[in-house]
């Protein structure tokens, strides 16, 4: 579970998996927002968010820590509980969304009178899908517990797709919002099957008892739950509530205006979470048996987010105004070009931020999360309320920068004192990561597209150079390039994870 091997392999195969739909919706939203308009768009994109938001709850940091101590005797009482705990938070969910509805769509956001009733029979269609995707979430984090990375991203892979697609599959019948919706839960009331299929045919022990609600199992399940519950909660509150308050403050029609590029430059965020999946098991596992080897895992994960996500922020935050013209056309103005290296540059500091925040849950401390971002909430909405009544779009993308900032020093400062482990990576010098913000900054300020591209090349090429021996060991060299000779391996292991 912990091998340099196993993480690389792991990190590829779901990297593998969150890439394909990331291109994917680089290729669907031309159409959709020119099929669908603006403002039914911009109700879509709270429909994703929804069921983004409740697709969170997972149980991996559970079922990891029994088997990385060897009690796997505890294990069937164990996720069947849990699994009919989703179950009724996910029914809970959909109950308050259903009756939440009709006063959101007519009092909270500015939709147009004309799609009312569309958006409202959407977000009931959503409100029915909820427990599915609540309990998908679960089983796919008990895969995760078992390394099976291979099976988690062949489900993936045709699930996000098809998140994507089915909007655009209904597009040449009627732009109505109800028939696309009705894909997205169509799709995830199939991938709740595949996933309970897979996991009711790899896991013996779960057929070892009945579906039921252990008692033994309910309490520290309750204890960890609780607070990773309310992480849960707030957490995507907080991912998710400057669409909610885009939509409630300025036209409708803004919400796809900054959900467009947000949608895709937060989609980066995939590099980090590739790597934090394979790792977050592991972390689990070592916390109780070997702090030692848990702070080597940790800084290894550290490096190679960095790693990984620098230059593809550099590109994203260089090229945006030219990339938002030949992309999206008149579909999008001027504006979101800037929101979109407003985020990119939080989408950075941001995939740091996770790194300590996986570390802190896998150790069993969500409370600590829980706190800081109650803490976090009201002051980033008031932020938002502020900034966008300000700067409009360009002050809801500040706000989300400066959060995510305000949240990656506090999570570092907290692991560190909590956890003992280092603030940041062992990058060769203290001054690379402020160079790398400077950087991405730079990138911003560039004038034209020749010059754009110019700076990509050079800084990316420094970066590189500098990289490679500050931020790889030596075995970590020879092992990437390994991976590059063979990535025929990580596609055996996806077609091959539902064998």
């Amino acid at each position: 579970m912990t091998s340099g091997r196993s993480f690389a392999r792991n990190s590829a195969l779901n990297l593998t998996g969150m890439l394909l739909p990331l291109v994917l919706a680089v290729l669907a939203m031309p159409p959709l927002v020119r099929g669908m308009g603006a403002e039914r768009f911009g109700i879509l994109t709270l429909a994703w968010a929804a069921i983004g938001y409740f697709g969170l709850f997972e149980l991996t940091q559970a079922v990891a820590h029994r088997i990385g101590v060897n009690r796997n005797g505890e294990l069937p009482a164990l996720v069947w509980t849990a699994l009919l705990l989703l179950l009724a938070l996910g029914v809970l969910g959909a109950v308050v969304l259903a009756a939440a509805t009709p006063a959101l769509i007519t009092h909270v956001l500015n939709v147009p009178e004309g799609i009312r009733q569309e958006a409202i029979v959407s977000f009931y269609i959503l409100a029915a899908s909820l427990p599915f995707v609540v309990t998908t979430a679960g089983l796919r984090g008990l895969m995760e517990a078992h390394q099976h990375f291979g099976v988690v991203t062949a489900l993936r892979i045709p699930l996000l797709a098809f998140m994507l697609l089915g909007p655009l599959l209904v597009l040449p019948f009627s732009n109505s919002l109800v028939p696309a919706v009705l894909m997205l839960a169509i799709g995830r009331v199939i991938a709740w099957a595949a996933h309970l299929v897979v996991c009711i045919k790899r896991y013996g022990y779960l057929h070892e008892v009945s579906p039921s609600v252990q008692p033994a199992s309910l309490a520290p399940l309750l204890r960890y739950g609780g607070w990773i519950t309310v992480s849960n909660v707030v957490s995507p509150i907080m991912v998710y509530v400057d669409r909610f308050l885009i939509g409630a403050l300025l036209p409708m029609a803004a919400v796809a205006h900054y959900v467009t590029p947000y949608e895709v430059v937060t989609k980066l965020t995939v590099i980090p979470a590739s790597v934090l999946a394979a790792m977050f098991p592991a972390l689990a596992a070592t916390f109780s048996s070997d702090r030692g080897h848990m702070i080597h895992l940790y800084d290894r994960t550290l490096r190679t987010v960095v790693l990984l996500i620098f230059p593809v922020v550099l590109v994203a935050i260089s090229v945006a105004p030219d990339a938002m013209r030949i992309w999206m056309g008149a579909a999008m103005p001027p504006v979101s070009a800037v929101v979109l290296q407003w985020l990119a540059l939080g989408v950075f500091i941001n995939s740091i931020a996770q790194v300590p925040f996986v570390a802190l849950q896998s150790a069993g401390r969500p409370d600590l999360m829980a706190k800081l971002h109650l803490l976090e909430l009201p002051l980033y909405a008031a932020s938002i309320w502020f900034l966008a009544r300000s700067y409009g779009l360009v002050g809801v993308a500040i706000a989300w920068t400066l959060r995510v900032t305000i949240d990656a020093v506090a999570l570092a400062l907290v692991a560190r004192r909590t956890l003992q482990l280092p603030i940041l990576p062992q990058l060769g010098s203290s001054w690379m990561l402020p160079l790398m913000i400077a950087a991405l900054v730079g990138g911003a300020l560039m004038p034209n597209a020749i010059l754009r591209i110019m700076y990509v090349i050079v800084v990316g090429g420094v970066f590189v150079a500098t990289a490679w021996r500050g931020l790889l060991s030596g075995p970590e060299r020879a092992a990437l390039v390994s991976s590059i000779r063979s990535p025929r391996t990580v596609f055996v292991e996806t077609t091959e994870g539902l064998a």
